[in-house]
């Protein structure tokens, strides 16, 4: 495969089949970012192409894809298992299509816990990339989705806004306490679990995409150096 190359991948997983886009950079690549949905979203979601979009003009290639109850047209998640086996197959056939370099793994919401699961449980990446992580269910937060974060040993950088009703900032600031590698907190002010923020804080949803894919940018680059 030619690096230069938009490609599409089906992928097999667990009896069943998804499917995975590959989209090179735009300008200067540093590494590759396997980037999954969150649960209610799919891989050409408006979210994730607009990220997408912002990271390979930065220097990330990117490779979306879907979990397989998305790829079968379902809402409904699949099991925990199921999609860590999913995320790791495609982090597999990332690594056997594409030339060496640094991989990053992550992704919105439900996508970026799973593969922070699979970075837990010692999948070999060069980064975690966590956009809106949930860190608890809307409206529970006495149910924390923090175990495994202590496990984590490859360097993280975690954006959240400031008005997330699935990460309240004094419970992920807490939680982080217990984390041991090298995690890049960034607190979005104003935004939501969605990344928008209100008209009266001065700020567009389009300045929130920029600070991400700026400080994403600056963080990829410290990781290559190293």
């Amino acid at each position: 495969m030619k690096h230069g190359q938009r490609m599409e991948w089906r992928i097999g997983v667990s009896g069943g089949e998804t499917t995975a886009v590959f989209e090179p950079v735009t300008a200067g690549r540093s590494a590759v970012f396997v980037f999954a949905h969150g649960a209610g979203g799919h891989k050409d979601d408006r979210g994730m192409l607009q990220l997408s979009e912002a990271f390979r003009s930065r220097g990330l290639d990117i490779v979306r894809f879907n979990f397989l109850y998305r790829e079968r047209g379902s809402g409904r998640p699949d099991p925990m298992p199921l999609l860590k086996e999913c995320l790791a197959a495609v982090v597999s056939r990332t690594r056997l299509e594409l030339p060496p370099g640094a991989l990053i793994i992550g992704g919105r919401s439900m996508g970026g816990r799973v593969a922070s699961m699979l970075a837990a449980e010692g999948l070999s990446c060069d980064g975690l990339l966590l956009l809106a992580y949930p860190l608890h269910p809307a409206g529970r937060p006495e149910q924390l989705r923090d175990a495994h974060l202590s496990a984590i040993t490859a360097p993280t950088l975690c954006f959240n806004g400031t008005r997330d009703s699935l990460c309240r900032q004094d419970l992920m600031e807490q939680a982080l306490k217990g984390v041991k590698t090298d995690w890049t907190m960034r607190w979005l002010e104003g935004a939501d679990h969605g990344f928008h923020v209100l008209k009266s804080s001065g700020k567009t949803d389009a300045d929130i995409l920029t600070e991400i894919a700026e400080l994403t940018e600056a963080w990829v680059s410290r990781l290559v150096r190293r």
